[in-house]
């Protein structure tokens, strides 16, 4: 029998026998199951229905389900049938037949579908534990024993084999497995069921759900008996097709082929395994929704696809382009696409990810796999890695440590494991914070959720159809410090698909009480009111009427619909790969995470919002409707990531469907004009590949647009001209300020030169000692022909600017540093200007003479003099910082012009942050002045307080000797992207704008608070 087939019949011969047929659910567990980063069983998606959460769509189930166990990830390649991802078949029973007719269910299947010989299989039961208070289940026994099952071939093996739990706590109870005996050519004639040997291979696995573990080992019997079997099918390929390992089935070995086909080196069967199983694996996961990234399901992908990659590469394949992956994806499309068609409809999405991840991780694996090769000749005579090592390939070049870990075996190496895990869990430890308030809230849903399955009643959901409903208390209780309220019928929108709870109030229909919903719990289908009671008491039974806030679901259900919009408008800018990956819906704000690996350019933003705008115009009519699945999936509409739908679904579709159809279970407007304008207010990095939209609409927008017009009228009334012209008067005032910066920095060279040294062009004759006949060379020079940049004596103003300036930026007092303003000043300050200066001098340009002789001396002896010279120029990096990347500018040796850098990738990571350390040590930088991107009008948004965070994370790094300060970056992307230099990434241009706005902001200050002195005339 084919794969395909052993599928087939099995599904069909529980539905034959009143089993429904249920479709595999994702690999992405829905969101009501948090326990789990995969779906790794078959029953994971029914965990509803075991635990009474929901209402089955029927008493028996049966399914094929997609699972990935990340554990088994090492041992695939060196066994025989381990495998990452897998199909498991199996039935369940809630409530209906228990252990004989799951016995004769299987015993049926087993001989007549699958034509084993009935004295092949063996069966093993549980042989009972005394600290569970159990016997032998003798059920089990008899129930094989009535099927016609000899005693001798029924095996008692303990607890650790025979007895299914999920966790500590919980349902749990005895199994039952089937094994098929292959004979003594595999073993030996002791050998017996659930003993190390290949003789006696498992096939089957039932699992009698009859207890209820709380707390350990107490049982207490569950009101239902369930059946929960599993059996692996692509074990029973190994069994049915006769051969000795999983991957010499018929859905491997194409694979195994392609890769003898690619490979350069003689393959080894270790490699062709990974890359067979691991292509599989990645193929599913991301037609699921998983994309690339460094964080939780993201994260397991990545890891497969690189060690695919690493495997690859060892044995010399090269596929198109030096690529691969893509191959191994369409020849798992061409063996599996037949039994789930979606991959085959994904194949573009799956292609562009796989894609993207081999050719950046191509040059990390050579880079890496050098770094690697030296620190394996280094580790041979200890004959172990250190962990400072794997750590550092990992942390800062990217180097997987399970790729570490493979290699250095290979080469008769250990890697120091423990201290690897030590130096890891120190990384995470400051992200753990706020997950007590996480679990706190947790423990309160889990607790709303026993009180629901003790409850005779469901509240009914009627918000779709009203705001205010008159109704009674069914139930209230006090859970965890909070009062719980259970209406009869709720017009009140439970938290869920993104969108936030209604709040609102409950009203005692005589008057006498009244409670604020501040919450509602979504409990499965039922749910839960947290409310704070402002007056008198509410009791069981109460009349009373529910009223929802209406301002505040109207402006809920725009986002949400205007979330729809933009989902549609991306998928038409960027492509069908874009696909929701979280989301929050509010009356204050929409938040949109989508897959997509590259920044939003200005055009494509403009674009996204100019089409969602373009649809709230038409006024397109929003039609929610209940449809079943199928239809559903048949027009097309979105599932999105991480929900979990039945038979029967709500469908939100607008405009006919012609641009938009998701399956959803929120709010919505009624029609597309009621949403009035959508705006975006950000656009950046949620994670590696998932870019984040913030958008408002209504009254916020409207809001937010005027207080920006506001602005620019004020900005326009500031600058003396029009409104549409700011952007040019901005940059107008930028290229001066440049334009005097360079003047200035020039002035300063000459300074710091001394008299006797090149001013702008012009090497005067004064000696470094500043003597009398110095003193009248320049004197002489001032009067004659004065230049740009020439060195003069400073003023009274001169030196207190320049001493205050220093203060600031340096963190000392050097005089005379005020006169680059002076030097820089160019023809205009000649001829009797310089006469006029001269005899204007004052007591203070004979103590700045004297100050001048002591620093010259100090130049001369190397003494402090010298050092506080030196110390006057101040060094800046400035940071245009983004999660996906940073922009970097640094400051002249003057401390006033800006020069863009390299980019710095995720500076949020410890790889990123260790790089800008090291960046402000190779710079020598003083300080480091870090873009707040606040909103148009000053306002805080999510990105302005991540880079307050990294800001400060930043100045713990450095330490106090650096500050660390944060400067308004709000024009610095829209004049980097005017100013294009194809020599300078765009966030390193807006990075140099920063700094330099920063660094004449700073200047002007100083000059501000130097007061007024003589002025040149």
């Amino acid at each position: 029998m084919t794969t395909d087939e052993i599928r087939e019949t099995y599904l069909a011969f529980y539905a034959s026998r009143d089993h429904k047929r249920l479709p595999s659910a994702s690999l992405v567990p829905a969101t009501f199951d948090p326990s789990v980063l995969l779906t790794t069983a078959g029953m994971h998606p029914l965990k509803p229905y075991f635990l009474g959460q929901e209402t089955p769509p029927h008493h028996r189930l049966t399914s094929c389900q997609k699972c990935f166990r990340t554990t088994d990830i090492e041992n695939v390649g060196n066994t025989a049938r381990h495998l990452t991802f897998f199909e498991m078949l199996g039935n369940f029973s809630m409530g209906d037949y228990f252990k004989q007719g799951a016995a004769e269910f299987a015993w049926e299947l087993s001989i007549q579908g699958f034509g084993f010989k009935p004295e092949d299989i063996w069966i093993t039961v549980f042989e009972g534990d005394d600290e569970l208070g159990l016997g032998p289940d003798q059920e089990a026994i008899d129930a094989w024993l009535a099927i016609g099952v000899p005693r001798e071939r029924i095996v008692e093996c303990p607890r650790s084999e025979n007895f299914w739990q999920a966790g500590p706590t919980g349902p749990c109870g005895p199994c039952s497995e089937l094994y098929l005996d292959r004979g003594l050519v595999y073993g030996k004639e002791d050998d017996l069921p659930g003993g190390e040997n290949e003789r006696f291979l498992e096939y089957w696995n039932l699992v009698f759900m009859q207890y209820n573990q709380d707390p350990v080992n107490t049982l207490n019997p569950l009101p239902a008996q369930n059946i929960d079997t599993g059996l692996g099918l692509n074990r029973m390929a190994l069994i049915q097709q006769g051969v000795e390992t999983i991957f010499e089935t018929d859905h491997f070995v194409p694979l195994i082929e392609l890769g003898r086909e690619l490979a350069q080196k003689e393959p080894d069967d270790r490699a062709l395994r990974i890359l067979a199983d691991h292509a599989r694996a990645m193929t599913f996961l991301i037609t699921d929704g998983v994309v690339p990234s460094n964080e939780d399901r993201g994260y397991i992908l990545r890891r497969v696809m690189r060690r695919a990659i690493q495997q690859g590469h060892r044995i010399g394949i090269e596929g198109e382009d030096g690529l691969f992956l893509p191959l191994y994806v369409d020849r798992v499309i061409e063996i599996m696409g037949a039994g789930y068609p979606e991959i085959a409809k994904e194949r573009e999405n799956i292609q562009r990810w796989v894609k993207a991840e081999e050719e950046g991780f191509g040059r990390t694996l050579e880079q890496g796999t050098k770094l690697l090769e030296e620190v394996i000749e280094r580790s041979r005579e200890t004959g172990a890695i250190p962990a400072t090592d794997a750590f550092k390939l990992h942390d800062t070049f990217g180097f997987p440590f399970e790729v570490t870990r493979e290699l250095a075996l290979e080469e008769g190496l250990e890697v120091d494991t423990t201290g690897f895990d030590e130096l890891m869990e120190q990384q995470r430890a400051r992200a753990r914070g706020g997950r007590a308030q996480a679990t706190d809230a947790e423990g309160l849903r889990e607790q709303a959720l026993e009180l629901v399955r003790q409850s005779d009643f469901e509240t009914e959901f009627v918000g779709y159809e009203t705001t205010e409903q008159h109704t009674a208390v069914g139930e209230i209780a006090e859970v965890a410090g909070q009062l719980l309220v259970r209406l009869v019928e709720s017009p009140f929108y439970a938290t869920g698909g993104g969108q936030v709870s209604d709040s609102g109030e409950i009203a005692c229909d005589g008057g006498d009480c009244r409670a604020v919903v501040t919450d509602v719990l979504r409990l499965g289908n039922d749910q839960a009111l947290v409310v704070d009671v402002q007056q008198g008491e509410l009791k069981n039974g109460e009349r009373v009427t529910a009223v929802v806030d209406r301002a505040a679901r109207h402006a809920t259900q725009a986002n949400h619909t205007a979330t729809h919009l933009l989902h549609a408008a991306l998928r038409e800018a960027l492509g069908t790969h874009v696909r929701q990956a979280g989301s929050y819906v509010g009356p204050d704000k929409l938040r949109f995470d989508f897959t997509h690996g590259d920044r939003l350019s200005p055009e494509e933003v403009k674009a996204v919002e100019d089409r969602v705008n373009e649809w709230i115009l038409r006024n397109d009519p929003v039609r929610p409707q209940t449809t079943t699945l199928a239809e559903a999936q048949e027009l097309g509409a979105m599932a999105l990531f991480g929900e979990k739908y039945g038979d029967i679904v709500r469908m939100v579709e607008i405009g006919g469907g012609d641009y938009s159809r998701e399956l959803c279970g929120g709010t919505h407007v009624r029609a597309t004009a009621e949403i009035g304008v959508f705006k975006i207010t950000s656009e950046g990095s949620s994670a590696a590949n998932v870019r984040r939209i913030e958008a408002i609409t209504g009254p916020e927008a409207v809001k937010l647009l005027r207080e920006e017009d506001r602005l620019l009228r004020e900005g326009a009334s500031a600058l003396k001209t029009q409104p549409e012209r700011v952007p040019e008067a901005i940059v107008a005032l930028q290229a001066k300020a440049k334009q005097a910066a360079k003047a200035q920095a020039a002035g300063r060279r000459g300074r710091r030169g001394g008299a006797g040294r090149e001013g702008d062009g012009y090497r005067g004759r004064v000696g470094r000692g500043r003597d009398r006949g110095g003193h009248r060379a320049q004197a002489a020079h001032g009067r004659r022909r004065p230049r740009e940049g020439q060195a003069r004596r400073p003023g009274r103003r001169g030196a207190r600017r320049g001493g205050r300036r220093q203060g600031q930026l340096g963190g000392g007092r050097v005089a005379g540093s005020g006169r680059a303003r002076r030097e820089g000043r160019g023809d205009r300050q000649g001829g009797r200007a310089g006469g006029r200066r001269w005899r204007r001098r004052t007591r203070h340009d004979r103590a700045g003479r004297r100050q001048g002789r002591g620093e010259a001396a100090g130049r001369a002896d190397g003494g402090e003099g010298g050092h506080r010279a030196r110390s006057s120029v101040v060094r800046v990096l400035a940071l245009d910082y983004g999660s996906a990347r940073c922009g970097v500018a640094i400051s002249d040796v003057t401390g006033t012009l800006a020069t863009p850098l390299d980019v710095v990738e995720r500076p949020g990571t410890k790889k990123g942050m260790t790089r800008i350390v090291d960046l402000v040590r190779e710079r020598e930088a003083e300080r480091v002045v870090v873009g707040l991107p606040l909103g148009l009008s000053g306002h805080d948004t999510d990105q302005t307080r991540e880079a307050r965070d990294f800001a400060a994370t930043l100045q713990r790094r450095l330490g106090k000797k650096i500050p660390v300060e944060l400067e308004d970056e709000r024009f610095t992307t829209a004049l980097a992207q005017r100013d294009v230099d194809p020599r300078a990434a765009e966030d390193s241009r807006a990075a140099a704008h920063l700094l330099e706005g920063w660094l004449s902001r700073v200047m002007g200050e100083s000059d501000a608070h130097a007061g007024p002195g003589p002025q040149p005339s």
